[in-house]
């Protein structure tokens, strides 16, 4: 069994290459929620319904989330009552977020809903959202403190970002499934996500890190940075605020002391002696997913590392 630490649309396009290699019973995803947000009085978990989404071949492709050719016929209704709809929501994406909000009210967790989610999409892969508990990733700015998805989507990650803030995470955990699904894992693979608010919030629970420390497992990332840019989202800027380069040698000091390989792109390839350096041994391919073909072969990369650090081999 595989576990992978995934945010949204990168790790959910890394999750489908995974899963063109393995049964999907036999990989666990374990999801940021620290995104997670309460709008129109219903509870939105984005990277969750990302990557269900992907993996259950219903994303729109074109943006990377919510569902394909959906209407939103329920936020043009909204708007015309002066509802301020700042982020958008499709109407078949509504009802996921109207089936999980009354489940939530009448007491289920968020991990039950995931499951339920999952059965009901047609999503192979087990997907975990990190913890049941309240967490909620923050972006501070001269202005004070705003909810991650307003930095990001309302106000399109034009503020000045002074650091991070994970609201609620002293209090807490991991859920027994992750903690389950990474005793038991041979490997534990980093999406290519934002290594500060979608795997940097995973990493933040308590527990977490012992967790992975004592599964001893090899665990290998695969850097979202390449030739000193992110692929997509917001990084650089949350990167530089936390005192990293945006760079994948900033990647790798970002996880230094948690992985073992880290996986970079062949625009990348001067780094890998600056991040051999930091005792971590390094891959260097092509890991642009353009396709499903790409994507398989850096899940295979990232999968092929973790087998020959098991062993003991070189990468």
């Amino acid at each position: 069994m595989i576990a992978v630490l995934a945010g949204g649309v990168g790790a959910a396009r890394f999750l489908e290459g995974v899963a063109q290699l393995m049964p999907g019973d036999a990989i666990a995803a374990i999801v940021n929620t620290g995104d997670d947000v309460q709008l129109h009085g219903l509870m939105i978990s984005p990277d969750v319904d990302i990557v269900l989404y992907t993996l259950a071949g219903i994303i729109e492709p074109a943006q990377g989330w919510g569902v394909r050719d959906d209407t939103t016929a329920v936020l043009t209704m909204l708007q015309r009552l002066g509802v301020d709809t700042w982020f958008r929501l499709g109407d078949q994406d509504l009802a996921v977020h109207i089936m999980r909000s009354a489940l939530l009210r009448a007491g289920a967790r968020p991990t039950t809903i995931a499951a339920q989610l999952r059965a009901a999409l047609g999503c192979p892969v087990r997907v975990l959202p990190m913890t049941d508990d309240a967490v909620a990733t923050h972006i501070i700015t001269p202005d004070g403190a705003i909810h991650f998805q307003e930095y990001l989507v309302r106000r399109r990650a034009r503020d000045t970002v002074l650091g991070v803030a994970f609201h609620g995470i002293e209090h807490a955990r991991p859920t027994a499934e992750v903690l389950a699904a990474l005793a038991d894992a041979e490997a534990l693979l980093i999406a290519p996500s934002n290594p500060v608010v979608s795997v940097g919030t995973i990493l933040a629970l308590p527990g977490m890190r012992a967790a992975i420390a004592a599964a001893g497992m090899p665990v290998v990332a695969v850097s979202p940075i390449v030739a000193g840019a992110p692929i997509k989202g917001p990084a650089a800027p949350l990167m530089r605020a936390q005192g990293f380069a945006v760079s994948a040698l900033g990647v790798a000091q970002c996880y230094h002391g948690l992985i073992d390989v880290l996986v970079i792109d062949d625009a990348d390839r001067a780094l890998r002696p600056a991040i051999e350096a930091l005792g971590i041994a390094v891959v260097v391919t092509d890991t642009i997913m353009r396709g499903p073909a790409e994507k398989a072969a850096l899940a295979r990369a990232a999968l092929d590392a973790a087998r020959r650090h098991a062993a003991g081999a070189h990468p």
